[in-house]
């Protein structure tokens, strides 16, 4: 400041002023004044005393495991409310019934729909067997017609061998014919001769050609016996060709009613296999209507009420908190607190409303904490803007209060490393996180992220 003015300043001196004298002369100055040393002393210790680093977090009372937790029951398929068999605060067993609910559908109204519905089965399985008998006799007709086959094409070719025999024979015969022409000829002439010589009488040329007319008759007759046999062996070729188009199209057509009636077994068969399908949906909804407990517990509360309202599938019905639980503390830590924490690390842990007096610096100084480990870390963050993390009881240590509930709220202290109080207070000052050591061999300390 600028000394521009004129007033000038006035200096108070010890022993000028009696009063002054006075005021610094009491004895209560001299005591505060040792007493502030002492304290000064005393904080000074007291910055170099040991003290426990500690994550704190906070949660509340569940269960170990997922299937211990409160459950809501649920509906599902659509009905209407028509009884209920327990009410808030009752303790059921596994499988006893808590509602029953009626049908809303039409398609499910039929009291006896179940009935029909395995009738229909039966009658559609009756219907398989039936395909299956007429493609064994559709079979054993295809044996029937091939095994006849076989004989009448036996039968046909035995007739050929008949035929080409008997037109050998009339070959044979009408060779012998002509010899016999031949002869005829040859003694009609020399009975001629012999007649214009005198040698003979006219009634032995008139006997030759008789001989020879007889003789070319016969080659007539022999010649159309002859064609006619080969005109049998052609019709009997033709024949075993009219044989194999006949029964190649008998078996072709019980194969193709082999096939159809196979088709239709195969579809029979699925349909069985969907009517199947519907029986035991059926019987299975059925059994829906009667809502039951899914374990042993108390109901704790009925979020439906009143008899008549209908209800959706999946719609909540009541919830049952299981009788018997291990029990465990959900605890929140902040996300920069995380990597210090490790699955199976002692943590301290109180619980509202039970008398407690905690030091977090200091934990062998604390009341009414209980040991507990980390048994699960959550790796997603949580809609609170920090990690969840799972402990239960420490079994090396002093057990949780019998009277806790699920739901009941929880603080928890995770211990870390030991450093001296100045360190801890210019630590949090710079918001630094708390050390955390990992030993090597046991003898080196190295300072290590997890």
């Amino acid at each position: 400041m600028l000394n521009i003015s004129d007033n000038n300043q006035v200096y108070i001196t010890k022993g000028k002023y009696k009063t002054v004298d006075n005021l610094v002369n009491r004895p209560h100055y001299k005591i505060l004044n040792k007493l502030i040393i002492v304290l000064s002393i005393v904080g000074l210790i007291a910055l170099f005393l040991p003290w426990t680093q500690n994550i704190s977090g906070s949660g509340s009372v569940t269960t170990l495991k997922p299937d211990q937790r409160p459950q809501t029951i649920h509906s599902a398929i659509a009905g209407r409310i028509e009884k209920w068999y327990v009410q808030e605060g009752d303790f059921v067993q596994k499988g006893d019934t808590i509602l029953f609910i009626s049908e809303t559908k039409d398609d499910y109204f039929d009291p006896n729909l179940i009935a029909n519905t395995k009738q229909q089965v039966d009658a559609k399985k009756m219907a398989v067997d039936s395909y299956s008998g007429k493609v064994g006799a559709l079979e054993t007709q295809m044996g029937s017609l091939e095994r006849e086959k076989n004989l009448k094409l036996e039968q046909a070719q035995n007739k050929i061998r008949q035929s080409e025999l008997k037109v050998k024979s009339d070959s044979m015969d009408l060779e012998a014919v002509k010899t016999q022409l031949r002869i005829a000829e040859t003694q009609f002439k020399r009975a001629q001769q012999l007649n214009g010589e005198g040698l003979k009488p006219l009634t032995d040329v008139e006997e030759k050609r008789l001989k020879l007319q007889a003789s070319e008759a016969k080659i007539i007759t022999q010649e159309n016996k002859l064609l006619a046999a080969k005109n049998d062996l052609i019709n009997s070729k033709v024949e075993i060709n009219r044989l194999m188009a006949e029964y190649a199209e008998k078996i072709s057509k019980a194969d193709s009613d082999k096939f159809t009636a196979l088709s239709n077994k195969y579809d029979t068969e699925a349909q069985v296999s969907k009517l199947e399908n519907q029986y035991v949906n059926y019987s299975i909804r059925n059994g829906m209507y009667y809502i039951k407990a899914p374990q042993t517990g108390y109901v704790n509360r009925a979020l439906l009420a009143g008899l008549g309202e209908t209800i959706k599938e999946g719609t909540p019905i009541v919830s049952i908190m299981p009788s018997g639980y291990d029990i465990a503390v959900e605890t929140y830590v902040n996300p920069m607190d995380l990597p210090l924490i490790s699955k199976g690390e002692k943590v301290r842990v109180w619980f509202d409303g039970w008398p407690t007096i905690v030091f977090s610096g200091w934990p062998g100084m604390s009341y009414g904490t209980f040991g507990g480990r980390v048994v699960a870390i959550e790796n997603f963050i949580s809609p609170n803007g920090k990690y969840r993390i799972l402990i239960a009881p420490d079994n090396d240590e002093q057990k949780w209060p019998e009277q806790l509930s699920i739901g009941a709220g929880a603080q928890t202290i995770a211990l870390l490393d030991t450093v001296p109080v100045w360190y801890e207070i210019w630590r949090t000052l710079n918001g630094f996180p708390p050390n955390y050591y990992k030993s090597i061999n046991g003898s080196e300390n190295t300072k290590d992220k997890k």
